[in-house]
Formats: C-alpha cells, structure tokens, sequence
C-alpha cells in the first residue's frame, strides 16, 4: 500500500508539472474572457498550453493566477516572465513581444 501512494505522489507531482518542460508558454483564462486571449500560434515550435479556470481551479490557485487571462512562460520548470491582464481583462497588446524578448534571451544564453 505505502508503495502505491508513493507512486501515485509521485506520478500526480510529475504530471502536474509537465506544462513547464522545456520552453513553455501557458495561457491561463476562462470561457468569459476567451474574446481577451492572444493566439500562441506564433510560439507553436515550443510547448503551449491553454488551460481554463472551469477546469483548473486548482492549478491556478497554485500558480498564483490573479489576473484573466494571464500568460506566463516558463524555461524548465522555472517563470521566466508572466503578463497579466489586470482589471479590464485585456492583455496587453505588445503580450507577444514581451514573451518573444524572453524568449530570445534563453535561446541567446544556451551558447
């Protein structure tokens, strides 16, 4: 028994983190704000997530969410940036820029 519930822990914490492998970028939101989303299409050649507040509450308590929608990015498991909405749930509109100069920097600091 003590084995099994090692190795659920283990399997819940490994899968709950997959989201953040690699370069990552994440869009947090919920269906009321989705006209306020950005297209992460131009990050397609590295992970993106969407993930939803009616399916999610958890994680976005554990990520600290305040704002919808939020996009934060994420270099091995690490934050690398995040850009929140704020109150008029609207990104803003250099969102794309913003997350593609962080990128740039990470790729920059592989060599």
């Amino acid at each position: 028994m003590r084995t099994f519930l090692v190795a659920l822990l283990f399997t819940t914490l490994t899968y709950s983190q997959d989201f953040k492998d690699d370069i990552s970028v994440v869009q947090f939101s919920a269906g009321f704000v989705k006209e306020s989303e950005v297209p992460l299409t131009p990050f397609r050649v590295y992970n993106i997530h969407y993930f939803y507040i009616e399916n999610r509450a958890v994680l976005f308590k554990e990520e600290n969410i305040k704002y919808l929608p939020t996009v934060i990015l994420y270099h091995n498991g690490k934050e690398i940036t995040r850009v929140e909405s704020g109150l008029d749930l609207k990104l803003p509109e250099n969102c794309i820029e913003l997350i593609n100069k962080h990128i740039e920097v990470l790729i920059e600091d592989k060599f």
